[in-house]
């Protein structure tokens, strides 16, 4: 790469570009996980699609490898790379809500805050995971799966359309009807076929929720998990809870006497009708939860909970995987690690994904795994880089240890950089089909720093 190339981009682009040399780049590289440390050679932080298209020819024409990054929450740091490019989509972020017709069109660098603020003006909203600074392309092209999901299925479930800037600078749009494969590749299938600069959804009414944790202490949490993995599968679709072991933090809403102190839990949503909630929520509280922070909560509260115990530029190590069922086997080590949780902010959760994610078919989404009841990720997570090899140790061991009981692949979003043999796992059955689209739309492998799927020529 040299100068003159560097300032032709520049030229080029409507939207900064960074490099080492510029003050700034080492705020502009950093992304969410702070146990990524790269270093690109340039950043194009792009304002427009054709800025997309300029920045991918760039970095073909000087044969850098090219990473494109929306929230940066990705774990193994896939948003980044060193010694080479990243598009970086942040200021593509505008949110477009049209209530009539219950969609809202989402611009590919946006983040689910943004997009819960805005449906949430019109009583809509979509299943978008559990942070709200989580980049909405990224977690849509995972799959993306929340609070939503066992009533509205996942947020591909939900996704209308996408417009797609493809490696060969063409802008096409994926839908039903429009390149329908590459909508199917789209929907779970990571960035591996072009980057989307926006996203069409479908919305549902949604205002307020009923939600909150339950807590026990973490010596009850094999019987805790026992009872919720019989109980949860068995109540209607407006009724989601994710367990969890964790560590109670050190402030509001928490007791004092509970603060820094080890236990499991479930976190709530209830999306029925609030008359109905204290009966839903009875045998929960026949269980005789340590603590209890269920109330009405506004949706964009609830998705934003989470938000200010995990900030950005944390050391995080996380493993994650598709569950079936949870044995006796599996609720013992659960309970096992549960006890040696490495550091506050280190957690477990199991997510919910049965009900309407089941109604649609293993085949008809590049999301292969529609049998399964949960999915599980384990994160090691601390502010102090000494402390990254601990938690990155616990979460290996952990995830070895119940990595039997699982149904053998893994949610993408929740995968480190784990190898080929892990994301052919994932993808099961859809894995040849989704390298024949790879194939047709990337078939130099141009965007390869993902869950790399390989073009089948």
């Amino acid at each position: 790469m040299t100068t003159i190339e560097t300032t032709t981009l520049r030229d080029r682009m409507a939207g900064q570009v960074v490099t080492p040399d510029d003050a700034g780049y080492d705020e502009a590289r950093a992304i969410y996980n702070g146990m990524i440390d790269r270093r690109p050679a340039v950043l194009a932080r792009c304002r427009s699609v054709d800025d997309v298209r300029t920045a991918l020819a760039y970095g073909r024409r000087a044969g850098l490898p090219i990473a494109v990054r929306g929230g940066g929450h990705n774990g193994p740091g896939f948003g980044t790379v060193d010694g080479g490019l990243v598009i970086d989509l942040a200021e593509l972020n505008a949110v477009d809500v049209d209530p009539a017709a219950r969609t809202v069109r989402v611009q590919g660098g946006a983040t689910w805050g943004a997009v819960d603020a805005a449906t949430h003006e019109h009583g809509l909203a979509l299943p978008s995971g559990i942070f709200s600074t989580t980049g909405v392309g990224g977690l849509t092209l995972g799959g993306g799966h929340g609070y939503l999901s066992r009533k509205h299925g996942l947020t591909i479930d939900n996704l209308v359309a996408a417009e797609v800037v493809l490696v060969d600078g063409r802008v096409v749009t994926a839908s039903e009807s429009e390149h329908p494969d590459l909508f199917w590749a789209l929907r779970g299938g990571g960035g591996n076929f072009g980057v989307v600069t926006s996203f069409v959804f479908r919305c549902h009414p949604v205002t307020n929720v009923i939600a909150g944790p339950t807590l026990w202490p973490v010596a009850a949490t094999a019987e805790v998990l026992s009872w919720y993995r019989d109980f949860l599968p068995a109540q209607p679709a407006d009724l989601y809870g994710f367990f969890a072991t964790m560590t109670v933090p050190p402030g509001d809403p928490f007791p004092a006497e509970l603060h820094l102190r080890k236990a499991c839990g479930v976190v709530w949503c209830w999306t029925g009708d609030p008359a109905d909630a204290d009966a839903a929520f009875a045998p929960v509280r026949a269980q005789a939860p340590q603590w209890e922070g269920i109330g009405s909560v506004p949706y964009p509260g609830l998705q934003s909970a989470f938000d200010p115990l995990y900030p950005k530029g944390l050391q995080w190590y996380w493993r994650g995987d598709f569950v079936r069922t949870v044995p006796d086997e599996a609720v013992a080590v659960h309970a096992r690690f549960a006890e040696e949780l490495p550091s506050p902010l280190s957690t477990m959760h199991l997510y919910p994904i049965d009900g309407a994610v089941q109604r649609v078919g293993p085949a008809d989404t590049a999301w292969a795994h529609r049998d399964v009841t949960w999915s599980s990720v384990i994160g090691g997570i601390d502010p102090d880089p000494r402390n990254a090899e601990a938690v990155s140790r616990w979460t290996v061991d952990y995830w070895a240890a119940q990595h039997p009981y699982s149904a053998g692949g893994a949610y993408v979003n929740f995968m480190m950089d784990e190898g080929p043999d892990r994301v052919r796992a994932t993808y099961g059955a859809n894995y040849d089909r989704l390298c024949q689209v790879k194939g047709v739309y990337d078939p130099e492998n141009i965007l390869r720093i993902n869950q790399n799927l390989p073009p089948a020529t």
